[in-house]
């Protein structure tokens, strides 16, 4: 039987490895970098690892892809502990911990059908304000909706 001290992710060259992924959240990150079937890049993931902080994480390893600030706020979103790794040959040369922006803007919808930002004759983006943090609360800029992080799913 092979122990966890034993389990081992081969290493990537260059690219972008984000660690400490929420527990079961993996897939949902890969959909907010658009990668899926087709897109071409090489990925890696693990999922269910033991971790000391988180109990449990995920992990990805996206080669020869480097993240936008805009990827990364989406990340922050859905997996709020993740840190994202810049990697050339073989080694870490940035690493920085996701943060959630105060404001969301032009990311989500909102789940008021109602909304100004959902009428197709009104080109409104949307608009977030970060209530609460843990758990997450969003609220519409324009109908004051509260949206949780079940909502975004």
């Amino acid at each position: 039987m092979i122990e966890e001290k034993d389990l081992k992710i081969k290493t990537i060259k260059n690219g972008t490895v984000i660690d400490h992924i929420t527990h079961g959240k993996a897939l949902g990150v890969l959909r907010i970098l658009g990668i899926g079937e087709g897109s071409g890049y090489r990925v890696t993931f693990a999922m269910n690892i033991p971790s000391r902080v988180l109990g449990r994480k995920d992990i990805l390893k996206v080669e020869n892809r480097d993240l936008d600030p805009a990827e990364i706020n989406k990340i922050a979103i859905i997996a709020p502990n993740a840190t994202i790794n810049k990697i050339r040959d073989h080694k870490v040369v940035e690493k920085n911990k996701v943060a959630l922006p105060s404001e969301i803007i032009g990311t989500l919808r909102c789940s008021n059908p109602a909304c100004v930002t959902n009428k197709e004759r009104e080109p409104v983006v949307t608009d977030f304000m970060v209530k609460c943090v843990d758990p997450l609360v969003l609220i519409c800029k324009y109908c004051e909706r509260e949206i949780s992080v079940k909502d975004l799913t």
